[in-house]
This record gives structure tokens, C-alpha cells and sequence, in this order.
């Protein structure tokens, strides 16, 4: 323990003279130069020339320069002792650089926005290091991670923790190769230890769970089903030639001995990321003739042109971002000699959908769902095995229970009307939450606590409802008995599928269950619970259903009346959707395996959900604004700045990292598309060059609807109208070709 202490001390001693250091070769330097303005000695339009200036709040570029920006190779130091050398363009840290300290810790490597994003190393003052793949300043890809304490990692990374094969080697002289999973052992894979002594097989959350062999150096080994639960663990010694006997020795001494120094280093963390740093300049994006405006001390936004003086950036730097605090929907101004192409994004007045109060039709049903759902949410069940028999499958595999007003043995009293609940595949759907990580007790608060549902405001084209619960984690739709009947069908298929990949993009499903209403009309209603793809602390502020079909596939709403809570379509579609590398080979793969899947169980008329969040604030503009649907001349588009808010929120994530999956809260770019005006169904427009920072979400949705005698009679009649191919309703084959052309047109690797 001393050692430690005396080791931390050092660290923050050492920490304290190189800041110390910095800020006085930072005073030095800037004391000894004058302020200069961007407007002396101002170049043409275009034209790169050297500078060398101190801005009014005390940081210090110097290098080239171009239309009021650094552009090209710069070194900019700020007055904390962080210092960037390296590629800038248009204002923005990018290419090659080096992002060092004041504590003497350096990132060398490529940048991207400010991001460090690429190849690059990083070296702690602490002694830590890491080569390798970087994505949005998290380790991404293969890397190579030598730890302040000794040990080393190298294998590969996801959103900053070990995930997918990897080699651990601590000082001790233990190592472990295999599979990882946010920063654990998690798979298959083999540990040695010093004296000799191995464990091979499957590992969870960083301990052998499962089957797994122990061997000893001399050929003797331990063969069983392993878990730190002594319930669980059983095994047989099988001795090696040599020896006869059983030795001494609990299998339960690998947890609590032989593991005790197999600790994974969390590794130096960064005092803050280079993209918090970086400085914003007036005018980014669109030289220096016209700036963001800016809120007057009465409220009012200043709708003035920036100057090209450098002590404008102290109004917009990082210190002082009111305007950007209030958020992308608090922005709206008129500018009458002002054009550009960005969506003019309407504030939310309200949640999504109304609120399923006393009085409401579907009142008691609410009651009836929720009074269901407690009781077979909450009921005893035996532990839960992902290995499930067939029999679980079998779709005659269901449980009625009765709920009379009064209650009952097993149910409580309620004010609803008498009913029948059916739960289908009770034990299938309880292993499914499991698979999916969902608490049994955040379950059943979020669909059964004291917040009521609320019902979308419309039934979707098949005529299902769908409900909310409050804190948008689930969405609950009403489907038809043929829909039921599908979903049984499939279900064993499904739930391979969604075990051997856990990124699937398909529909995560979490219960299906019935209501059935006593008296004379003896009504059924059937509905299942979904995952909500979109649920999010991010806002939406665009929201696309993607079919890859051009018929009837635009919003029916009028573009006054388009927000962010508008279900947009194919023909609305005007971007394409930038992924980098690693996340758009194993998109392609998802993608390719989710469609093979649905196209075995002879599904169509699926549809890719897509939506996102603009991390840049851009500026709306009532005179030449367009609605999504529109196309403008981008030429003169204002390229928004990253707001405060959307900034933190991004460099917030790292911490926890493994909220970032693909289709989740993804960072990425976006590239703005124009159409052909002739050509009215196009579905993939002309890229522009515009660009956009976003956040992504998106997963197929709607896998419910076979190839049935219905679909079969619709695509004979509308294929007399319309071109066949432009239509949804095709055989499932057909479909799946169309649909993956179509996406992979869409999404592209971010070069």
C-alpha cells in the first residue's frame, strides 16, 4: 500500500512541475509578442500566407493561414500549456498532428474535426502508451497498449475497451489469449499462469462460466462446467500417467486464489480530450463574411456580419457559448439577404403521443396490459439457461390466467373489467430479456409503474396501435393474429440469430402477449413489446423509414407541417450516411446476415429505421430554408458550428463507451444529396460535398409480414400499374436483394 501511495505522489509532483513548466514558457511567449488582427495585411480570397498571432485570450497561433482561418500547418498553444502542431483545414485540427499536455503526455497521430481519429499513439506522463486505431478519441480497432504498472495488451479494441481476440500479459508472468467484451475476458480463450498451471474454455465478465478445462504441468486436469456459484460447478480429475490420486484441491480456489492478481489495468486517462480544446473560429465554413448571430443582452439575436478582428473569437470560444447552451431547436431568425439548405428545425412542443389518462377508450386495456405484465414479469420462474429445449419453441406453448375484478389466488384486486391474459412462450421471451440484458424490475417499472402509457396519435398503414411507456424505452403495438402466428413460427430461428450476433439490427422483441375481454364481445387483443430504437437523451432531429422501393414512398404531410417527429421516406432521403471504416465492414456484414436471416423465414416489407442528431448547431433561416424534401443551392449553405451542448455530450460518452454500438449512438458524418429535378423517383441523390457531424441510430423494424396469398394478390395488381420493381410488395427474395442495394447505396465508408 505504501508503494502505491509513494508511486501516486511522485505521479502528481511530476504533474505539477510540468504545468507548472508550461505556463510559464506560455507567459514567456506571450508576453513577448503584441496582438494582431487577421485583417492586417489581409490576403486575397484563397490565398495561404504565414501569421503568426496572439489572440485576446492569451492562446497563440502561428503558421498559415487562409480566408480568416487556419489552413494548412499551424502550431496553436494554449495559455493552460496544451499545445497542437500539425494540419489544419478551414479552422479545424485535421490530418497529421501532435496534441501535447502540460503534464508531458502526447497524442501523435491523425485528427480528424479536432478528433483524434486514425492511426496514432498516445504516451502517458505516467508511463502508459497505446499504438493503434482510434475512432472519435476512443481506441477502435487493433491497437497495441503497454500499462504504467507493467502489463501489456495487444489484440483488438471497441469504443476504448478490449473487445473481439486479444493477448494479455501481466508482470506476474500470467497471460490470457482469447475473446474479450468491454474490457473482460468474455468467450472462448486460454490463461497460463507462471508455475504452469492453464484453464481453457468460456469465460464471463472476466471468469471461467461454463465448460472449461484446468491442467497441471504434469498432464493431470479438471474437466467440467465451471461458475463461481458452488451450486452451478461440477467436474471430473482425470490424472495424468503418472498419477494415480486425487489431489487435495477445490476448483473454487481458481476464483479465490489464482485470479486475486489477474486484474486488468484501467490504464492513465486523459486530463482532457483535444477535441475540448478546440477553438472556434467566426465565420467557420463560410470564410469571414458572415458569421452565426449572436444574443443581445435583451434576448434578441443580432443578426450582424462578423468583423475579421480576432477579438470576435472571444465571444464564440469556449468560455462563452450561451447562444449554443439553449440548443439547435431555440434557434430560428430571418435574414432577408441570407440563403441556406439546412432543415428548419421546429421546437417540440410536446411528447410524442397522448397521454392514456382516466376517460381515454383504451383506459382499461392499459390497466389489463399492465396488470398482465406484472404478473408475468414477476412471477417465480426457474433459473434461466440460454440453452433452451425445443419444446419452449412449440407455439401451443402459452399460459392463460384469469383476472377477475375481485382478484384472485394469483391476482390481484383491480377497477378494470373482468379479463384473460395469455402469455405466449413465456420461457422463451424471459431468456430473451436475459439475452438482452433487461432488468426484470426496470422492465415492469417502465411499463407497469405509476406513469400511464401514451398512444401515438395514429394507427400505422396495417391499422396496429402503438403505445409508449414514459421513459420511451419500450414501444408497445397491437398486431393482427396472422402477425402472431409469424413471430411463432420464426421464434426459434429468431433467437438463434439474436444470440450468435449481438449487434443484429433486427427488432428487439421483449414479450407477446393476448387480452382477452369477457362478456359478449369476447374481444382479443394481441400485442407485442419492442425495444424503442430511438430512445435517446440525444433529440432526433431526423427521422427516416427506408425501404429501398420508390412507389408511394414520400411523406404525405405538407412541408410546413414537417418536424422532427415526422416519419420521413425514401423519396425524402437527402443523405448519404458516412460510417468509418471498421464500423461500415461490420455494418455490411450485419446487414448482409439480418437479411439472410428474414429472407429464410420468408419475410418482406421490413424497412431500415434511421435516425439522428445533428452535434452541429445549424443555423435556420426563414428566407430560402428548405424543408428536408427541398434541395437549395448548397454552395452558399451555412455549415453550422459544434454547439456546446451537443459537444459535451459526445466527449461525455468515452467514459462509458460501451453505450456506442453499432446502431447506437454512433458517431458519424452525413453528406448532404440533391436530386435530379427530371427525375422524380431517383431514390439516391447527387452528394454535394456539404457535410455533418451526427450522432446515429438506426435497425430494421416491421419483420412481422410474410409472403402470403395477400402480398402475393397485391403485387400481381400493382405490378399492372406501377413499375414491378417499385413497388414493397415482392417476394421475399426479391426483396432482400432490392432492400440491401439500396442501403449499401446509402451507407458509405467515410474516406
Amino acid at each position: 500500500m505504501s508503494k502505491k501511495l509513494g508511486f501516486r505522489k511522485a505521479l502528481e509532483t511530476k504533474v505539477k512541475k510540468s504545468q507548472v513548466a508550461a505556463k510559464k514558457k506560455a507567459i514567456s511567449i506571450f508576453t513577448a509578442m503584441s496582438v494582431a488582427h487577421v485583417d492586417e495585411e489581409e490576403a486575397g480570397s484563397g490565398e495561404v500566407r504565414h501569421v503568426e498571432k496572439v489572440l485576446p485570450r492569451g492562446d497563440f497561433y502561428i503558421g498559415e493561414w487562409c480566408d480568416g482561418l487556419p489552413h494548412g500547418n499551424g502550431k496553436y498553444l494554449w495559455t493552460d500549456g496544451c499545445m497542437y502542431v500539425g494540419g489544419w483545414f478551414k479552422g479545424k485540427i485535421m490530418g497529421k498532428g501532435k496534441f501535447c499536455w502540460p503534464s508531458g503526455a502526447t497524442y501523435e497521430g491523425e485528427f480528424k474535426s479536432g478528433f483524434m481519429d486514425g492511426q496514432g499513439t498516445f504516451t502517458g506522463f505516467s508511463g502508459d502508451s497505446y499504438k493503434g486505431s482510434w475512432v472519435m478519441n476512443l481506441k477502435h480497432g487493433q491497437g497495441i497498449k503497454n500499462y504504467f504498472n507493467g502489463d501489456y495488451y495487444e489484440g483488438e479494441w471497441r469504443t476504448g475497451f478490449q473487445e473481439g481476440e486479444g493477448r494479455y500479459q501481466w508482470t506476474n508472468g500470467i497471460h490470457y489469449d482469447g475473446q474479450w467484451k468491454n474490457g473482460l475476458m468474455n468467450g472462448n480463450g486460454r490463461m497460463e499462469w507462471s508455475d504452469g498451471n492453464s484453464y481453457e474454455g468460456c469465460w464471463e465478465d472476466g471468469f471461467p462460466k461454463g465448460n472449461g478445462t484446468f491442467r497441471w504441468p504434469d498432464g493431470s486436469s479438471y474437466v467440467g462446467v465451471w461458475s463461481k456459484d458452488v451450486k452451478e460447478m461440477n467436474g471430473t480429475y482425470n490424472p495424468s500417467d503418472s498419477s494415480t490420486e486425487k489431489p487435495d484441491w477445490d476448483p473454487q480456489v481458481v476464483f479465490s486464489e489464482y485470479l486475486k492478481e489477474c486484474k486488468i489495468c484501467p490504464g492513465e486517462k486523459m486530463s482532457i480530450l483535444p477535441s475540448k480544446k478546440m477553438p472556434h473560429w467566426p465565420g467557420m465554413g463560410k470564410g469571414n463574411d458572415q458569421g452565426r448571430p449572436r444574443r443581445m443582452s435583451d434576448g434578441k439575436l443580432n443578426c450582424h456580419s462578423f468583423s475579421s478582428d480576432m477579438h470576435d473569437v472571444s465571444a464564440i470560444s469556449e468560455g462563452d457559448s450561451k447562444d449554443d447552451d439553449d440548443g439547435i431547436e431555440s434557434l430560428c431568425l430571418e435574414d432577408s439577404t441570407s440563403r441556406g439548405s439546412l432543415p428548419h428545425f421546429k421546437t417540440p412542443t410536446k411528447r410524442q403521443g397522448q397521454t392514456i389518462s382516466k376517460g381515454h377508450k383504451n383506459y382499461e386495456l392499459m390497466l389489463n396490459l399492465q396488470l398482465g405484465i406484472r404478473h408475468s414479469v414477476g412471477r417465480p420462474g426457474p433459473v434461466i439457461s440460454l440453452d433452451l429445449k425445443s419444446s419452449a419453441f412449440d407455439p401451443k406453448e402459452k399460459v392463460w390466467t384469469k383476472f377477475p375484478p375481485e382478484g384472485s389466488k394469483h391476482t390481484p384486486p383491480h377497477q378494470s373489467s373482468d379479463f384473460r391474459w395469455k402469455d405466449y412462450c413465456p420461457l422463451v421471451f424471459r431468456t430473451l430479456r436475459k439475452l438482452f440484458d433487461v432488468d426484470a424490475a426496470d422492465y415492469m417499472i417502465s411499463i407497469c409503474g405509476d406513469d400511464a402509457l401514451r398512444e401515438l396519435s395514429s394507427p400505422g398503414k396495417s391499422g396496429s396501435f402503438f403505445y409508449l411507456t414514459n421513459d420511451d424505452k419500450y414501444m408497445i403495438k397491437t398486431i393482427k393474429k396472422a402477425e402472431v402466428k409469424v413471430l411463432l413460427r420464426m421464434l426459434p430461428a429468431y433467437y438463434n440469430h439474436v444470440r450468435s450476433f449481438e449487434n443484429t439490427l433486427v427488432t428487439k422483441f421483449y414479450g407477446l402477449h393476448c387480452v382477452k375481454l369477457t362478456g359478449t364481445a369476447q374481444k382479443k387483443v394481441r400485442f407485442v413489446i419492442m425495444g424503442n430504437l430511438l430512445c435517446t437523451h440525444y433529440t432526433i432531429h431526423r427521422r427516416f423509414d427506408l425501404k429501398g422501393s420508390s412507389h408511394g414512398r414520400t411523406t404525405s404531410k405538407p412541408e410546413s407541417e414537417i418536424d422532427p417527429s415526422t416519419t420521413l421516406k425514401d423519396l425524402d432521403l437527402n443523405y448519404l450516411f458516412r460510417l468509418e471504416k471498421t464500423w461500415f465492414e461490420e455494418f455490411c456484414r450485419q446487414v448482409d446476415r439480418d437479411c439472410d436471416f428474414l429472407e429464410q423465414e420468408r419475410i418482406m416489407d421490413y424497412s431500415l429505421l434511421v435516425g439522428f442528431h445533428f452535434r452541429e448547431v445549424p443555423t435556420p433561416l426563414a428566407s430560402g430554408a428548405v424543408t428536408p424534401t427541398g434541395n437549395a443551392d448548397h454552395e452558399n449553405e451555412e455549415v453550422p458550428r459544434l454547439s456546446q451542448t451537443g459537444q459535451d455530450q459526445l466527449d461525455s460518452e468515452p467514459s462509458g463507451g460501451s453505450s456506442i454500438r453499432l446502431g447506437i449512438s454512433m458517431p458519424a458524418r452525413i453528406e448532404k444529396t440533391v436530386r435530379k429535378p427530371e427525375c422524380e423517383t431517383q431514390l439516391v441523390g447527387e452528394p454535394t460535398g456539404v457535410f455533418y457531424d451526427v450522432i446515429l441510430f438506426f435497425g430494421i423494424i416491421d419483420i412481422l409480414q410474410d409472403y402470403d396469398i395477400t402480398k402475393k394478390l397485391e403485387h400481381a395488381y400493382k405490378s399492372m400499374q406501377y413499375d414491378p420493381t417499385s413497388i414493397s410488395a415482392v417476394d421475399p427474395k426479391q426483396y432482400s436483394k432490392r432492400f440491401r442495394d439500396f442501403i449499401f447505396k446509402i451507407f458509405v465508408e467515410d474516406t
